[in-house]
């Protein structure tokens, strides 16, 4: 008898422990769907969250410096070539035109100033040579920042009052490094202006501060890029790259016997283009790094390499 109640014991206690088991296990089932559930919200948290994340990010790129596109294309006074992308100094009965493209952040451009600039200024007073500027915006691309659209505004802006050649060259005399985006701030641009006479205005402040120009700077680096230049400067004499002979470049000295020579031959011989239209500049390479070579300005003096277009 003892030995049956043993077994039934048993017994009882084996059911009592599958049934322990199957309870523990449907407890387990219910924990790994709860847990599952969870997950799989956070999943779909996390991802509407990370879009939200995006669509912020990419709002804010979209607007964050509204100046660089939105806005009408406003021409500086005076504007002149192809849907007035151009700021002329000089007179524009010259028999000669220069064509430069440059970046106020450009090293290589303010080697190229430095070099030409009295050269220039010159045969513009002698009423012999006129130029076209037009500025871009390669530096910004190429090292973020947007210190070159403000400064070519701010140009655009000193071309308005009358200024723009004293203007002009202060930017270059005072460049800051290339990967420096001083001139990215208002405030310097302004101060700078500071160095030209009767330019420090209400009105030319305003042009600064509200970014009238960007969409027309924005308009001229399109161009520059349609035009296939390899970088800045890109500098054409009568639509003929000064640059395109490295063996025998144009310096200021050969410059100012070439623009001399034109003027006096007869009326016409000379075939200056009036669009400023021209081949591809050796002068630059790819390279936005601004290390030196053996300058074409002057066949001896080391300046900077241009900078790639983006």
């Amino acid at each position: 008898m003892s030995e049956k109640n043993d077994g039934a014991n048993r017994d009882a206690t084996k059911r009592s422990a599958r049934e322990r088991l199957q309870v523990e296990r449907e407890r387990q089932k219910t924990r790994d769907k709860r847990r599952r559930t969870l997950v799989v919200s956070a999943a779909v948290v996390g991802v509407l969250g990370l879009a939200a994340v995006v669509g912020l990010i990419a709002a804010n790129a979209g607007s964050g410096d509204k100046s660089a596109k939105a806005g009408p294309v406003v021409a500086p006074s005076g504007a002149t070539g192809k849907d007035a992308l151009a700021i002329q100094t000089g007179q524009n009965a010259a028999p000669s035109q220069l064509t430069v493209w440059e970046d106020f952040r450009c090293p290589a451009c303010k080697s190229f100033e430095t070099n030409y600039k009295d050269t220039i200024h010159e045969l513009e007073a002698k009423g012999l040579l006129k130029t076209e500027y037009h500025i871009v915006t390669l530096i910004d691309g190429n090292m973020g920042g947007s210190g070159s659209l403000k400064s070519a505004n701010a140009a655009a802006c000193a071309q308005d009052a009358g200024k723009f050649t004293a203007y002009h060259d202060v930017l270059f005399e005072n460049q800051p490094e290339e990967v420096d985006d001083a001139y990215g701030k208002n405030a310097k641009l302004l101060e700078l202006a500071g160095k030209v006479d009767g330019l420090d205005t209400p009105a030319f402040r305003a042009c600064v501060e509200d970014g009238t120009h960007n969409s027309w700077v924005g308009k001229s680096q399109d161009a520059f890029r349609a035009g296939n230049f390899r970088g800045t400067p890109t500098v054409l004499l009568d639509g003929k790259d000064i640059f395109a002979d490295q063996a025998d470049p144009l310096t200021p000295q050969k410059l100012k016997a070439k623009v001399e020579a034109a003027a006096k031959a007869p009326s016409g011989a000379s075939g200056a283009p009036k669009s400023g239209a021209g081949k591809t500049s050796p002068s630059a390479t790819a390279s936005p790094s601004g290390t030196g070579r053996t300058s074409p300005a002057t066949g001896s003096k080391a300046v900077p390499e241009g900078t790639a277009r983006d």
